[in-house]
């Protein structure tokens, strides 16, 4: 038998292919391109304040014990100013009266108990209810907007693997949906990115795309092992830890999914530097024998796995 002379193919990154980051300045940045949670280690300056923040997208982004933290300032503070007026309006010398007045007046709750007398405390509750019906409207929108936003909750493994698979070896990670809802058609993406070296001081970013054993999957019920087949013609071929990290790769994924409560596409990001990319180890199983009609997935066991030889 003879050797086929035919050269073996030499994956080439695509030089058209950059995410939108731009390898000159992904060059200079030294922190990783995308945060575990999804967000982007960019900032934004140049701009006036007014031009670069948005109070809308703020406070529909933030988490909710900081949004519901912002309103209940807000009440009291509004309530506290009114206050302060309505005291200096000579409706009452007692603050503390005044601020449960301003409660009633701001919430239109009305228990008749204290009442204007005079011009100024009657224009002040005017003013007060007009505040204050904009103010609950605003807050019920957001509210509603903060609910009816389809967000994909999908939690990934902690650490990347590269780990023994089919007589070779694989680079690897877990997701699992952490809510009850059902997402179906989830397509996965994954890309490298690392510094590719031209002599001693030039460096530049390259982004490869990584190719997967499974790229979609028709359901997601249960835990997802996406898995990169490390052979011949990977990128990751006789890559190391440490090889790793002295190029600065990092592992950008990208999920889409149709959520069927919402009736819309969700989609969510994350990604795995060198240092948390563990070379020799297997994921333990998350699956549980239970009854005949039931199938338990323990979600607790997802970053769990066990130190093994690569072969």
């Amino acid at each position: 038998m003879t050797a086929d002379p035919r050269p073996t193919p030499v994956l080439e990154p695509d030089i058209n292919l950059d995410l939108g980051f731009g390898s000159v300045v992904a060059r200079e940045s030294r922190k990783r391109l995308l945060n575990r949670d999804g967000t982007f280690n960019v900032r934004r300056v140049g701009l006036g304040f007014w031009q670069s923040h948005s109070a809308y997208h703020y406070f529909l982004t933030i988490t909710w014990p900081r949004f519901l933290a912002y309103v209940g300032a807000a009440y009291v503070v509004t309530n506290a100013v009114f206050a302060a007026l309505y005291v200096a309006a000579g409706e009452t010398r007692q603050l503390a009266d005044a601020f449960f007045f301003s409660v009633h007046t701001l919430a239109t709750i009305g228990y008749g108990n204290i009442y204007p007398v005079n011009t100024a405390a009657n224009v002040l509750v005017t003013i007060e209810s007009l505040i204050g019906l904009l103010g609950f409207s605003i807050v019920a929108g957001i509210v509603f907007a903060r609910f009816a936003r389809p967000t994909a909750q999908i939690m990934f493994s902690e650490r990347a693997l590269i780990a023994p698979y089919r007589d070779k070896t694989a680079f690897m990670f877990r997701i699992v949906n952490q809510r009850s809802n059902q997402i179906v058609e989830l397509e996965a993406k994954v890309l490298l990115a690392r510094r590719r070296r031209d002599g001693a001081s030039a460096a530049e970013r390259e982004f490869i795309p990584l190719k997967l054993e499974r790229d979609r999957v028709a359901f997601f019920p249960l835990a997802w092992t996406i898995v990169h087949p490390i052979d011949e013609f990977s990128p990751l071929r006789g890559v190391t830890a440490q090889s790793l990290r002295e190029c600065g790769a990092e592992f950008l994924i990208l999920l889409n999914g149709f959520d069927e409560t919402f009736s819309q596409t969700v989609h969510t990001r994350s990604s795995y530097i060198g240092d948390e990319v563990v070379a020799g180890a297997k994921f333990r199983t998350m699956f549980e024998p239970g009854d005949d009609s039931d199938l338990f997935v323990d979600v607790g066991k997802l970053h769990e796995y066990d130190h093994v030889p690569l072969q």
